[in-house]
């Protein structure tokens, strides 16, 4: 079993596993940390609609999903970080 990266609990990468189904096309095997230090919110992603993962050091939640951030990055050759900028007026 692997080590949680922040709390060095041992990893369950059932219950992880269980967590992270919200994330497209992510899986146990793309986190390093444990089910007690993901926090997962649905819904959150302003582009797709789904769940984003917010790593515990953030207190903001991000905009994009990390497939969709994969996405805008492949369409668009820029990272727009995790959240998206408002637009000036």
């Amino acid at each position: 079993m692997k080590s949680c990266t922040h709390c060095q609990a041992p990893i369950d990468e059932y219950i992880l596993d269980n967590q992270l189904e919200p994330l497209r096309d992510l899986t146990v095997e793309d986190f390093n940390v444990c089910a007690d230090c993901a926090t997962i919110v649905g819904d959150a992603c302003v582009v797709c609609g789904g769940a984003v993962y917010v790593p515990r050091s953030r207190s903001e939640v991000p905009d994009y999903c990390p497939a969709c951030r994969s996405d805008l990055i492949g369409r668009t050759g820029r990272d727009p970080g995790w959240t998206s900028t408002p637009l000036s007026s």
